[in-house]
């Protein structure tokens, strides 16, 4: 990974433009690769959102399903003023949280706290995806906004983005790496640790969701990395957090679907590196190109298994542990200096704030 534009749920969230430039400080003098940081959210910060710096802010992330704090927007007055005034890329998570909270109130009746990760697919389920997105691309067409659907998880909402030029369209989507390596099977050996929102659904949905990436009406294939500690993914459905690490492995997992041929080698680099760089309009990064910042992986074929003893991510798990992966990252290059090889990270290195042009 050589760039990263980072989610607006943390603590505090990121609902104003201090809170987002100090998020941008934090960065400057601490990450390695080159950062970008969405503007959250909220039912009344319109001000804000119309005074963020969309030469420096990658979009506005709205939470359309239930989020942490005060990051959910679902009364239809904000929602129009998001749309209708956002200068900004408006980036969405799709889930109708009315019907989450029917469906989690009747898994409670039957289980009590106690409901079989299994059933995670079903309280978030399809239709409070398809309902939610429905909305936002609606949306997004009344006001002419320029709309990213987040993590899509069904094959129903495939048929809500635009087709066509991906620089021209006005709705464009993007899949997570989680979403495309399971299917809802997972659940029953992995239980919590597969567990994001949007859940993980059918082997249908996900074939589906590759198909999709291949005839190029998905746009963008990204991580939904929330590395959440083992402590809090324990303990009955209903007190366990949802989300988990993936950025470390979305490459060597993308390069292993195309080593069974079903993304090609070339997709996976479109969609994780041309693609990023075209739906947000980054400034001279995602291509070989002359007067292009060289930001550039070398990949190699050399096997190897995620096991405890490799993993990078802080919270100390994968829910891929175990698993054998063909291909393996050894050397990463951030604005043409080697910041990652054979193992070892230079510490000293700096990334950049990316840029965008209109």
């Amino acid at each position: 990974v050589t760039s990263f534009m980072d989610m607006p749920n943390v603590s505090p969230a990121t609902t104003t433009n201090e809170l987002l430039q100090a998020k941008q400080e934090i960065a400057a003098a601490h990450s390695v690769v080159n950062y970008s940081f969405y503007l959250g959210a909220s039912q009344n910060n319109i001000e804000e959102i119309r005074r963020a710096d969309p030469r420096t802010t990658c979009g506005i992330k709205v939470f359309m399903g239930s989020s942490t704090g005060n990051l959910l927007v679902d009364a239809p007055t904000a929602l129009e003023r998001i749309f209708a005034e956002s200068p900004l890329l408006i980036a969405t998570h799709c889930e109708d949280n009315t019907i989450i909270k029917a469906n989690l109130e009747k898994y409670k009746q039957i289980y009590g706290d106690d409901i079989p990760p299994a059933c995670h697919p079903l309280i978030r389920s399809r239709e409070c995806c398809l309902a939610s997105s429905s909305l936002a691309a609606a949306l997004a067409r009344k006001h002419h906004a320029r709309l990213h659907i987040l993590h899509l998880s069904t094959k129903e909402e495939i048929g809500l983005l635009d087709t066509g030029d991906r620089q021209k369209k006005h709705v464009t989507g993007e899949v997570c790496v989680h979403h495309l390596w399971f299917n809802d099977n997972a659940y029953h050996q992995k239980g919590n640790l597969v567990r994001w929102n949007p859940a993980i659904k059918t082997e249908e949905d996900r074939q589906a969701l590759l198909r999709a990436l291949r005839e190029d009406r998905i746009d963008v294939v990204a991580t939904d990395h929330a590395p959440h500690l083992l402590s809090e993914k324990e303990g009955p459905y209903t007190k366990a957090a949802s989300g988990g690490p993936m950025v470390q492995h979305s490459l060597p997992v993308m390069f292993e679907l195309a080593k069974r041929g079903e993304i090609s080698f070339e997709e996976v680099i479109d969609k994780m590196c041309h693609a990023p760089a075209d739906v947000f309009r980054i400034d001279n990064r995602g291509y070989l190109r002359k007067g292009y910042k060289a930001d550039i992986v070398i990949v190699e074929k050399q096997p190897w298994t995620v096991t405890k003893d490799n993993i990078r991510y802080k919270c100390g798990w994968s829910p891929l542990e175990g698993v054998t992966l063909t291909y393996k990252v050894r050397t990463t290059i951030v604005n043409g200096r080697t910041v990652y090889d054979n193992g070892a990270i230079d510490e000293n290195a700096r990334g950049e704030l990316l840029t965008f042009h209109p």
